[in-house]
């Protein structure tokens, strides 16, 4: 199988090695179950030796107290436990999700009855029900399947209930909803498609207990007597004194490994397959490859007289895709000098926010870099431990995020926040602490008092003055401002873009400036980058680009800006997206 194939299959990785081994394990006891009857030359059902002989080559595995061949009964028996292990998920599965679906698409009193069954069912004893319920059916295949279904469908339901309850207040629904969408079309293109990540894995494990569950019934004495299964196995080995001879060898083990074996497949498949239908299961973030791991000894070194504070070096991340990799990032390269301000701009989906993630190595999976380096004073970020990088992080680099709102806290006061920040790297008593969070609350200019408040209290700028004020709380030397004007009305992005600018002189920082807005990068960056489609079409000085820039789609970016001049401008000044024109390069 060539590489290109594992990575599409997702059979990379830790989990992807475990999902090769469990296809491998369970593999192996289908090809038992479905040609082994036939491979085998004696009838499990037929004597073919003398009772509990030794494995000799005639019975590999000897026989059992009637004479009949373990072998011959171990294939047949991996047939039975494994079908009746399918059926009785697959009844599970049915059962659970669809009440889960009634319950939490109709809601009501639908949902209030189902919610009360499924409490008192989960309540109730495990192996006394399962024994109750299989000793009023009787012994037989459809008791074990019927006894599978009814102990564990509860879970299902109500897991699915939930899952189903968030997704129809989602945005998608509720405007399909708005234009008229029918409960059969939301539930085909938006309830199922969003529920199927979570029936997968769930499927799988819900194979891997009822194969217990088969095991556990028919030791008990509540399969088909008539019908040869690993539990049936086990409970006559049991019944018939196996363990006082050296009979349980051949005869308890064999099976007692089958049913390990195969529970650990489905075990290992679950587990891949989790992280296959879900990436945010995946590893936190990937901090590096074996690749780009360098030799050092263990102690962090700067070269801190580079020019060059930040290097991009060849940067490519992709993102898996069932056809391929999406290439979010192609072969960047740039550098942020000491104390230099650099503008990345790029329409939405160009890459700028993937830089960012990048530079901090917090790229989210299942994004990787596939090649490339990021370097800080030299030293090639990927090969840093977690605990190097955390050291790093505020510290030297800082990341202002571009949704403020969701960078903050909402139980926690500012105070207690910008605290945080601070005492993830030193320790500092109360009185420093606060005087640190004061002065830096009135660099941003705000009052001190505003560090009692909550963020709901705060207005969208000043929550952005916060989080400003956090990123530089220790004094870092390289800051990214990942599109901090977001959402901010044009006033705002006035205030905020010359407090950017004010604190960069003030305190010699190195900047990323991140942003779509081409007049507020102008006004702001030593030097622009221009992304499209994850790839630099252009870069090279601010007033190169505004003026002098001879690539086609940097020209058609300048030349959408509106020129106005100051008898354009109402007596009032009220037009702050002219002042930002006017205050900038152009």
């Amino acid at each position: 199988m060539s590489s290109r194939l594992y990575n599409r299959l997702g059979l990379t990785g830790m989990s992807g090695k475990m999902g090769i081994i469990g296809f491998s394990m369970l593999l192996f006891m289908l090809v038992l179950a479905i040609a082994g009857p036939s491979l085998v030359k004696h009838d499990a059902k037929e004597r073919s030796g003398a009772p509990l002989s030794a494995p000799t080559s005639d019975h590999w595995l000897g026989t059992n107290d009637l004479g009949q061949d373990i072998v011959a009964e171990l294939v047949v028996g991996a047939r039975v436990s494994l079908s009746v292990g399918f059926l009785g998920a697959l009844a599970v599965m049915v059962i659970g999700t669809l009440i889960g679906l009634v319950a939490g698409y109709w809601g009501g009193r639908i949902d209030a009855i189902f919610m009360r069954i499924i409490d008192v069912s989960m309540t109730l004893p495990f192996l006394p029900l399962m024994i109750v319920i299989g000793v009023f059916m009787g012994p037989s295949w459809t008791t074990q399947i019927m006894v599978i279904a009814l102990v564990m469908w509860s879970k299902v339901a109500r897991e699915t209930r939930s899952q189903i309850l968030s997704l129809r207040t989602r945005g998608p629904v509720l405007a399909a909803r708005s234009m008229g969408a029918g409960d059969i079309y939301l539930l085909c293109k938006h309830i199922f498609p969003g529920i199927i990540p979570l029936i997968i894995p769930q499927f799988v494990q819900t194979v891997n207990v009822a194969i217990m569950m088969e095991s556990s019934l028919s030791f008990l004495g509540l399969g088909d007597p008539l019908t040869k299964s690993w539990g049936s196995m086990l409970y006559y080995a049991n019944a018939r004194g196996a363990f006082l001879t050296d009979a349980w060898l051949w005869w308890v083990l064999p099976p007692g490994l089958g049913i390990v074996i195969t529970v650990l497949g489905f075990s290992f498949i679950g587990y891949w397959m989790e992280e296959r239908v879900s990436p945010r299961l995946r590893s936190v973030y990937r901090v590096a490859s074996g690749k780009n791991k360098q030799a050092r000894n263990g102690k962090l070194t700067l070269d801190e007289s580079l020019n060059s504070i930040i290097e991009v070096d060849n940067l490519t991340v992709v993102y898996p895709k069932d056809q391929g990799m999406v290439k979010a990032l192609n072969q960047v390269s740039f550098k942020v000098g000491k104390g230099e301000v650099v503008g990345i701009v790029g329409e939405s989906g160009s890459g700028k926010s993937t830089i960012a993630a990048a530079i901090m190595q917090l790229l989210k999976p299942p994004g990787e870099v596939q090649q490339g380096y990021v370097r800080l004073y030299g030293c090639d970020l990927a090969s840093l431990s977690m605990e190097e990088l955390r050291k790093l992080r505020g510290s030297k680099i800082a990341l202002i995020p571009q949704a403020a709102m969701n960078a903050l806290n909402p139980v926690l006061t500012i105070r207690k926040q910008m605290a945080e920040a601070v005492l993830c790297h030193r320790r500092m008593d109360k009185e420093s602490l606060n005087r640190r969070i004061d002065q830096l609350l009135e660099q941003v200019g705000m009052a001190a008092r505003t560090g009692s408040s909550y963020p709901h209290e705060l207005s969208g700028g000043m929550r952005q003055r916060v989080v400003i004020a956090m990123a530089l709380i220790n004094e870092p030397e390289f800051v990214i401002a990942d599109e901090p004007t977001t959402g901010l009305d044009v006033k705002v992005q006035v205030e905020i873009i010359n407090l950017l600018r004010s604190l960069q002189k003030q305190l010699g920082l190195s900047m990323i400036f991140i942003s779509h807005d081409l007049p507020v990068v102008l006004r702001l960056a030593d030097r622009i980058v221009i992304l499209k489609h994850g790839e630099i079409v252009d870069e090279g000085a601010t007033e190169r680009i505004a003026y002098t820039s001879d690539n086609l789609y940097t020209r058609r970016l300048i030349d959408s800006i509106p020129r106005l001049n100051k008898r354009n401008i109402h007596a009032d000044q009220g037009s702050q997206q002219a002042e930002l024109v006017l205050g900038g390069t152009i």
